[in-house]
């Protein structure tokens, strides 16, 4: 007998996070044992604002069925202004996902202090949650720039 598809899903997410804030709640996270889902695998880029629309992009066609951007929160930014212009950036990110057909609720956004893993280990847990009715992403995946 063959396993249901729906089931045994499990959303693949690609989470770009900020060196100095949601890079370290992720390793606070690990080095805590708080138990979250091992959906996620972590790009650390130096600040949430380098975060480039492209690669958001490039791991929508590489098979993401998720992308979250993690970054200091507004005003705590070690580069000051960095997470600012991610915000306004990626906006309009979701924006464009959504009028190019793909669920807005795939992307996500959230602000993680180094001190804070457990707020980590929650922001993965709701994705991975909101991703499975989902389902697999299939609308950008393959498809050239």
């Amino acid at each position: 007998m063959s396993e249901d598809p729906k089931t045994t899903y499990e959303p693949r997410i690609i989470a770009f996070l900020c060196k100095w804030c949601s890079s370290a709640g992720s390793d606070l996270a690990g080095v805590s044992r708080i138990q979250y889902p091992a959906n996620a695998t972590p790009i650390t880029v130096p600040c949430s604002g380098s975060v480039s629309p492209q690669y958001i992009l490039t791991a929508f066609r590489k098979g993401a069925d998720g992308v979250l951007v993690s970054g200091c929160h507004l005003g705590d930014c070690h580069y000051l202004e960095g997470n600012y212009l991610a915000r306004r950036k990626l906006f309009l990110v979701k924006e464009l996902l959504e009028f190019i057909g793909l669920e807005p609720e795939r992307f996500r956004m959230s602000w993680v202090s180094a001190a804070e893993g457990a707020k980590f280990a929650q922001v993965i847990t709701d994705f991975v949650a909101d991703l499975r009715p989902l389902g697999p992403q299939d609308k950008l995946q393959g498809q050239r720039p």
